[in-house]
């Protein structure tokens, strides 16, 4: 008795230090993925924005010396940095769209993955059905755009998120591989507890299904 006894106190201790070790990891992977998002911040943002504005910068002195000697080309020069400053314009709020869109507090879930779809391109067919009304929390509602962002831009990504039994639940079937983000998303639900799965279909597509807790 004693010896099954001893047993079972030491196979709950190695549950418990598997379970401890497990949280550590996953406490880990969620500090990486947050350095990795502040890291492409900043790429988008050198790459892009800052390129625009450099590009600006040297044209208006342009502008200015063409003033005075060639007013057409100045003209000329300034509508094409008008042009310039409506693409910076533009990609800040590709950028902001995809760190945390307004229209997802201001107009909800589907809104918001109706606006990722609307600058997605003609060549996709992709297709959102959101069937929720049931008021869910924000960190919950901002998972589920995540998960869905990281496939929703793919030519061919249907989504589907109901209400489903106290919680949002989603399904996402997209063409190709499963991307490497749904590691670090992952962690994110179960942290929630919430669950999440990504399995491929006999069609070569990927498969996401997801469930997180209103409460």
């Amino acid at each position: 008795m004693e010896a099954r006894n001893s047993g079972g106190v030491q196979e709950a201790s190695t549950r418990a230090a598997d379970d401890l070790a497990e949280l550590r990891a996953s406490r880990r992977r969620l500090v990486l993925e947050a350095d990795a998002d502040r890291r492409w911040i900043e790429r988008e943002l050198h790459d892009g924005v800052h390129q625009h504005l450099i590009a600006l910068a040297v044209n208006l002195q342009v502008a200015c010396a063409l003033a005075e000697t060639d007013p057409a080309e100045a003209n000329a020069l300034l509508e094409q940095m008008r042009r310039d400053v409506m693409g910076a314009l533009e990609e800040l709020s590709a950028l902001a769209l995809r760190i945390h869109p307004p229209v997802l507090e201001a107009g909800g879930l589907a809104a918001a993955l109706r606006a990722i779809l609307s600058g997605a391109g003609a060549g996709t067919a992709a297709s959102v059905d959101v069937k929720t009304h049931v008021r869910h929390p924000p960190e919950v509602v901002a998972t589920v755009y995540l998960c869905c962002l990281a496939v929703i831009g793919r030519a061919d990504a249907h989504v589907t998120v109901e209400d489903r039994d106290g919680a949002l639940a989603f399904e996402i079937v997209a063409d190709g591989p499963p991307p490497t983000a749904f590691d670090g998303l992952r962690d994110r639900v179960v942290a929630l507890g919430g669950t999440l799965t990504v399995e491929s279909t006999d069609a070569g597509a990927t498969r996401v299904c997801g469930s997180l807790p209103s409460s």
